[in-house]
């Protein structure tokens, strides 16, 4: 939950000295992993909340997945595929919009961000 990606890389650090000795396979394998574990830093700040989300394809497909279980031989393949689709329609009404869609143009356009927020030319010359 840091601010920017140097706040993360020091508690990252911290973490490894508190629990290295400790757990050093568990460590090591976070270690391991680190950019990837830090690149949602890369994204626009709304979509933070979102990338760290682990539970989304689940959830999203519980409502089927729990419908589809009772219907389990009751129905031919084409009626159960039928079943899922509508019941996919149905439970997109629920699902929660992505905060900061409008960003969405700028990362697949490959929008340069650091920390959340866009760095531009200018931004650049003046590091």
């Amino acid at each position: 939950m840091a601010e920017g990606r140097v706040d993360a890389g020091q508690v990252f650090d911290d973490f490894e000295e508190r629990f290295g000795a400790k757990y050093p396979k568990a460590v090591a394998c976070l270690s391991k992993d680190r950019d990837a574990l830090l690149a949602f830093y890369d994204f626009p700040a709304e979509h933070w909340s979102h990338i760290r989300t682990t539970n989304v394809t689940p959830s999203s497909f519980a409502t089927i997945r729990h419908r589809t279980r009772q219907a389990k031989g009751c129905v031919t393949r084409i009626t159960m595929l039928t079943m899922i689709y509508k019941m996919g329609l149905c439970a997109e009404d629920s699902w929660r919009k992505l905060r900061g869609f409008r960003h969405l143009a700028k990362v697949i356009g490959g929008v340069k961000l650091k920390d959340g927020i866009e760095v531009t030319e200018d931004d650049k010359v003046a590091a």
